[in-house]
């Protein structure tokens, strides 16, 4: 850390605020929230209000601990230390495996969308996205925040301007005249399709807000780490409630709910009723922008979760290995690998491989976030601090109404189900890799009795 600061290689304070400003900004709310709007029409606003609350409070959790016990590391390092090796083993590997996937889906989908700008196949534009944000994480951590200060910068941005015209546009400063009150109550209500269908776009909404722990992790690389994920924690809750809630509301003002498709990005149809000229070019480079951003921040953070995994002795040694720049190159190169793979895949695979490599990751986050909040119970009550243990009762109990939404739910029945199946796959990994790890420690001391170096 020393050597970092010396040389410049660190992340500044305006990297982590725009890192923790765009974090919870992406592809899921400039596309994904057609989807949950199309099934629970204007109620959705209480399904982003709750999934916003279970994010703030978790984030909540995850400050006090970091500012209570500084310097341990990421959350995966706190749940090791609150609940034991196997948690941390279990939820390193699984958040691993999240963001993998993730950015092997991304970057096919960044493919595709540049594929309309240049004629090469999807498999190789993804291929090249990859390579090159690899490389951009090779040089040195300051050379990833600042190439993310400017993607988020352009996301925030984006949001602010649409928020900004939004308003004025709904206040009817300019534009033909909407009736705002039409549009959220004139097709069917405020929930047409019942409390069903609200419980039903929990998971998804759920999703598309994942993201802003990785600016916890990002702060524990700049001069004052204490400081940074006290700034993350505290802003939480006003970015939630400006990039997510005044956005869809100002979409559902705008657009009646029955005219948003799923699959087509809502910000588009608003824009074109405000009369926006070139809508649709506008809203693809912002796309754009927010996948390159999602697998910056992937390769990022799958690194970063390596290596501290190998430091911990529960991934092999190798991926603890820091090039002259200051970043885990062996552990970025194994997941950059390894998202190539899924990217792969998705190609040559959709319906089985991808399809079960999804459902196995969609709903691990939620498990890493259980985790977490047991991890604050436990650490509570071995310090004997009063008061706070609402927040991990409430996201314990928010966390569990979200499986049991996803269990009744059929399209999501197998994501949940998958999802649990994966955790106890990596329990059973780390059985095993603790046994193989005594059989080598036998070794070794059967050696060192007979004399051998």
């Amino acid at each position: 850390m020393t050597q970092d600061a010396a040389s410049g290689r660190m992340l500044k304070n305006r990297h982590i605020a725009m890192i923790a400003l765009g974090g919870v900004i992406g592809a899921g709310l400039f596309v994904g929230s057609s989807s949950a709007i199309a099934v629970a029409g204007p109620a959705v606003l209480l399904a982003y209000a709750l999934c916003g609350g279970l994010i703030m409070v978790v984030m909540r959790m995850l400050g006090e601990m970091v500012m209570q016990q500084p310097g341990l590391g990421s959350f995966v390092e706190y749940i090791r230390q609150g609940y034991g090796s196997r948690a941390g083993f279990v939820a390193g590997w699984m958040y691993w495996f999240f963001w993998v996937v993730a950015m092997g889906s991304e970057a096919i989908a960044g493919g595709l969308l540049l594929q309309d700008w240049v004629a090469l196949p999807t498999w190789l534009l993804a291929v090249g996205i990859i390579l090159v944000l690899m490389a951009i994480n090779l040089r040195s951590v300051d050379v990833f925040g600042e190439c993310e200060f400017w993607l988020s910068l352009l996301k925030v941005a984006s949001i602010i301007l649409f928020v900004v015209m939004g308003v004025l546009f709904v206040g009817h400063m300019f534009g033909p005249g909407i009736s705002v009150r039409a549009n959220y109550f004139g097709h069917g209500g405020i929930a047409p399709h019942g409390v069903t269908a609200l419980l039903a776009v929990i998971p998804t909404i759920m999703f598309s807000m994942i993201g802003s722990e990785v600016a916890t992790v990002a702060a524990a690389e700049s001069a004052n780490p204490r400081m940074g994920v006290a700034r993350v924690t505290r802003s939480i809750g006003v970015r939630i409630t400006v990039f997510y809630l005044t956005s869809i509301m100002l979409l559902l003002a705008i657009v009646p709910w029955t005219d948003v498709t799923a699959g087509k990005s809502p910000f588009v149809a608003a824009m074109t009723v405000m009369g926006v000229p070139g809508a649709a070019t506008i809203m693809r480079i912002v796309v754009f922008s927010a996948i390159l951003s999602c697998l910056n921040s992937s390769l990022y953070i799958t690194s970063r979760i390596l290596a501290e995994l190998a430091r911990s002795g529960n991934a092999p040694a190798l991926m603890a290995r820091h090039s002259a720049q200051g970043a885990p190159h062996s552990a970025l190169i194994a997941s950059t690998l390894a998202g190539l793979v899924v990217a792969f895949c998705s190609i040559l695979s959709p319906n089985v491989i991808f399809s079960f490599l999804l459902n196995c990751s969609g709903g691990v986050i939620l498990l890493v976030y259980l985790l977490i909040a047991v991890t604050y119970l436990v650490m509570k009550r071995r310090q004997d601090t009063p008061g706070g243990s609402w927040q991990a009762y409430l996201s314990i109990g928010g966390i569990c109404v979200v499986f049991v939404a996803m269990l009744l739910d059929p399209t999501e029945r197998m994501t949940a189900v998958a999802s649990l199946l994966n955790a106890v796959f990596f329990v059973c990994l780390y059985d095993g890799w603790q046994m193989l790890a005594r059989r080598r420690d036998r070794a070794s001391a059967a050696r060192t009795e007979q004399g051998y170096p």
